[in-house]
């Protein structure tokens, strides 16, 4: 395992990128936003921007192919979770929710029972306003989860 790990960003939707940020330049762990050519994203110390064309997967994509073990990837996406967790990074949703082999299956199950819902016809919630409180738990995971990471590799 590298000595610190990189917090990595899927940077389109993401509701807490500052939090991020702050928390990074704080502990001296670098960053990276992935986003595609829809968003201007600008680079600032320690954040080093990545864009790629706007097709449905390029962000996801990039991302899988440029993560190593003990990364931490930021990202609401179940799929994109599912392989960051089978290449040994770890995953936290924008609401600090830690996504893990023992809870991602149960995720995209219920995923796939809401679009089938959808698809026939039936309604769904979606996600609540993202709060204050909220991302203010999203940024005391990611510190535990940095100190935890940082942590192992002083063992």
């Amino acid at each position: 395992m590298k000595a610190k790990p990189t917090i990595v960003v899927d940077a389109d939707s993401c509701p807490v990128k500052q939090q991020i940020q702050e928390t990074a330049s704080q502990m001296g762990v670098p960053v990276v936003m992935v986003a595609s050519y829809d968003h201007l994203l600008l680079p600032k110390d320690g954040v080093r921007v990545i864009q790629v064309d706007r097709s449905d997967q390029s962000v996801d994509l990039y991302i899988a192919n440029s993560i190593s073990p003990g990364d931490i990837v930021v990202t609401g996406d179940f799929g994109l979770a599912c392989i960051v967790i089978s290449k040994g990074a770890i995953v936290l949703s924008p609401r600090g929710e830690e996504y893990t082999e023992a809870n991602i299956d149960y995720l995209m199950d219920r995923r796939h029972e809401s679009a089938r819902r959808r698809r026939s016809g039936g309604k769904t919630k979606g996600p609540r306003a993202m709060s204050e409180a909220d991302r203010q738990l999203f940024q005391q995971k990611l510190t535990k989860v940095l100190l935890e990471q940082q942590e192992k590799c002083e063992l």
